[in-house]
C-alpha cells in the first residue's frame, strides 16, 4: 500500500484531505506542524508528499529545499492558499511536482495525487504483454489466447484489464477504474466496471464464480493476482 504524507496545520483541510486519499485505499499520514512532518518525511518510507506553505513552525518552502536537499526523492505536491505565481515558480523551482490553490476539489487533488504517483512508477506502465495460467495476453496487439484458443476481448475489456495488471497485487478501486479507462468527461457508473470484470472472469478465469486471479476487494474494489 503506498504511503502519502500529509503536513498540514488546518486540522479540517488535514482531516478532509486524509479521508479522501484513504478511500482511495492510500495509507495517510498527518503532520500538523513542519518539525513532525519532516521528521516522518525523513523516518517513513514515504511515496508523495503534500506540503502546505504556511506551517506554525516552519516556512514550507524550508521544508521543501531541506528535504530535497537531504536526498528524499518522493514527488510533492504543494497544497496552499498562496496563488502568486512567483509563489508557484518558486516551489516548482525548488523540486516541487504539483501546486495547487486552496480552496481546490478533492476529486482534482486526488487525480493529481495518482497522476505524481504513475510517473514515480512509470516502469510500472510499460506493460505490453503477460502470462499467466494458460493465458496470455498481448495489449498492443489486442490479442488474448487461453493454450492455443483466441479469447475475444474489446477494446474496454483489453483495458480494464492492462490497468489491473500494472497495479498487480494493489487494491484497484472502481473510482481508479473509471477514471484511468473510461476518463472524468465520459463517466458511467461504478457498475459499468463491475460489468466489465464480471465479463473477463467469464473469458480469462476457469472458475468465473471462484476466481483466481480478478479478485474483488470487498467495499473497495479489485485487485489483480498473477
Amino acid at each position: 500500500m503506498q504511503k502519502i504524507l500529509i503536513i498540514e496545520d488546518d486540522p479540517s483541510v488535514a482531516r478532509g484531505v486524509q479521508e479522501a486519499l484513504a478511500t482511495e485505499n492510500f495509507n495517510v499520514l498527518v503532520a500538523e506542524d513542519g518539525t513532525r512532518g519532516s521528521t516522518l518525511a525523513k523516518q517513513e518510507n514515504i511515496d508523495l508528499l503534500i506540503l502546505d506553505l504556511i506551517l506554525p513552525d516552519k516556512r514550507g518552502e524550508d521544508i521543501l529545499r531541506d528535504l530535497r536537499k537531504d536526498g528524499f526523492e518522493a514527488p510533492v505536491l504543494i497544497l496552499s492558499s498562496k496563488d502568486k505565481d512567483m509563489d508557484k515558480v518558486l516551489c516548482l523551482e525548488m523540486g516541487a511536482d504539483e501546486y495547487v490553490t486552496k480552496p481546490f476539489s478533492m476529486t482534482v487533488l486526488c487525480s493529481q495525487v495518482r497522476a505524481l504517483l504513475r510517473r514515480k512508477g512509470e516502469i510500472r506502465m510499460e506493460i505490453d504483454e503477460i502470462s499467466f495460467a494458460s493465458l496470455y495476453v498481448d495489449f498492443r496487439k489486442q490479442e488474448a489466447r487461453k493454450g492455443n484458443k483466441e479469447i475475444k476481448l474489446s477494446t474496454k475489456e483489453f483495458e480494464v484489464l492492462r490497468f489491473l495488471v500494472q497495479h498487480e497485487g494493489e487494491v484497484v478501486t472502481r473510482d481508479m477504474l473509471l477514471n484511468e479507462v473510461w476518463g472524468y468527461e465520459n463517466f458511467p457508473t461504478t457498475r459499468t466496471v463491475d460489468n466489465y470484470v464480471l465479463s473477463l472472469r467469464k473469458k480469462l478465469e476457469e472458475d468465473p464464480a471462484h476466481p483466481h486471479h480478478l479478485l474483488t476487494i470487498h467495499t473497495s474494489g479489485y485487485k489483480f493476482v498473477k
